[in-house]
């Protein structure tokens, strides 16, 4: 791929942040989340609609607006426990690619296609405390085509976060053109921001160190995508089999059948390996947080040593437990800071632990996600993907274009990887990288 980074500048909110708002608290989420770079790429047709020149210059107008709404992702990290937010901005790239078209990435979307799309090979790269938090690459492909690349510091922003950004991002896109900017600013709710910090304080509780995972060379990324047919008769085998599980949802299927692949796979024991999922915490709150709250509303569930016959119903089981039981201690009326010191402790522990703990086996749902929404004004993205997060026996699942199917990447060392892409359960539900096309 013949690639030339045209542009390269800093997009600064387009309305200063005032004074009262410059330091920004963080949750105690946030406060042990991993200052990663989570990748994003959002992919669209033909967008000949007007000039490439005309397209960028309303897409920076377009993002400084989006700044200024979500103010401290435009500044800087002052410390584990805070934002600075002082309107530095942040990097948008301007890349050109001729030789290669779009179809041809859709038509084979492999990682030596898809990583050179992102800034500066930002992807999962551990972010310094002074750099920026947001990094975006516009890739501009002769066909008309155009991929949007986003790295997001996952310290402060999860991924309801990251489509809820992209989705605004997109609205004023859409709408710049047809409203006057005076409109526009007066749209902006500083006051209303919703961050995790607000139900989630960190308040005075000690440092903790941030949870940490290893980045292994040797991991490897496979696509599997699952039809809705094929969800449906894995749905059917799990109904007729299960006598506790009625209705099983098409996360709870596939995680199932991932989950048994895998330790097929690995050689390893259902009874000693442990399954990790994270939680959306936003809906599980009761009263339920709104949707457009920022930072980290997340935490890890650990489902220890479920037996394959009823993986479905420890999961179940384990989010009923956790939403009646942990998030009112949390964050809820029975707040109790020891109990949260506790957590804290043992999720900083246990999952530093875990990096070279083949019994961990760790699922991330972006299913039901808003990830098709963001529409720049040339129509809905025909695919959107991440790169894969290179820690070992990590999974992420995601909707297809459709809402129906669910795409799978998994990452897993090479040598695991080659057994576990032929296993014939797998491939009997779920198809190997098909094309997007």
């Amino acid at each position: 791929m013949e690639m030339e980074i045209m542009s390269r500048e800093f997009i600064k909110p387009s309305t200063p942040t005032p004074p009262r708002l410059r330091n920004f608290p963080i949750s105690f989420i946030d406060h042990i989340t991993f200052r990663y770079y989570v990748p994003l790429l959002f992919f669209y047709n033909d967008t000949k609609l007007c000039d490439q020149q005309s397209k960028i210059s309303h897409l920076k107008s377009s993002l400084s607006r989006t700044l200024s709404m979500y103010y401290p992702f435009a500044g800087r990290f002052k410390d584990q426990r805070s934002i600075e937010c002082n309107d530095k901005g942040v990097p948008f790239l301007v890349a050109n690619i001729t030789r290669t078209k779009l179809s041809t990435i859709l038509e084979n979307p492999n990682e030596k296609l898809l990583n050179p799309l992102f800034p500066d090979d930002l992807q999962w790269k551990m972010m310094e405390w002074n750099e920026s938090i947001l990094i975006f690459q516009i890739n501009c492909f002769s066909c008309g085509g155009i991929v949007i690349s986003v790295c997001a510091c996952h310290k402060i922003i999860d991924t309801t976060t990251a489509f809820n950004f992209m989705n605004d991002w997109s609205k004023l896109n859409r709408e710049q053109e047809l409203e006057s900017k005076s409109t526009l600013a007066s749209l902006l709710p500083y006051n209303l921001l919703c961050a995790g910090d607000t139900i989630f304080s960190l308040g005075n509780l000690p440092n903790f160190p941030e949870v940490d995972f290893v980045i292994e060379k040797t991991i490897v990324r496979k696509r599997f995508v699952f039809e809705a047919s094929k969800l449906k008769l894995l749905k059917n085998l799990v109904n007729f089999n299960s006598h506790v599980v009625e209705n099983p949802t098409r996360v709870e299927v596939v995680t199932a059948l991932i989950y048994k692949c895998m330790v097929s796979t690995l050689g390893l024991n259902f009874k000693t390996t442990s399954l990790q999922m994270a939680v959306n915490l936003r809906t599980r709150m009761n009263p339920p947080l709104s949707n457009k709250c920022v930072g980290n509303l997340v935490w890890i569930l650990f489902v220890i040593n479920p037996e394959l016959h009823d993986l479905e119903f420890r999961i179940r089981q384990g989010l009923r437990e956790f939403c009646e039981v942990y998030l009112k201690k949390l964050g809820g009326k029975e707040k109790d800071l020891s109990f949260i010191c506790e957590c804290l402790k043992q999720l900083t522990t246990t999952v530093s632990k875990s990096d070279n703990n083949q019994s961990l086996i760790a699922f991330a749902s972006w299913c039901k996600f808003p990830m098709y929404e963001a529409d720049f004004g040339w129509g809905k993205p025909i695919w959107v993907t991440t790169s894969a997060c290179p820690a070992r026996n990590a999974i992420i699942l995601m909707d297809t274009r459709d809402g129906d199917g669910i795409e799978v990447i998994v990452s897993m060392e090479e040598n695991d990887m080659v057994r576990f892409e032929c296993n014939v359960e797998l491939l009997q539900y779920g198809s190997l990288n098909p094309s997007i096309v």
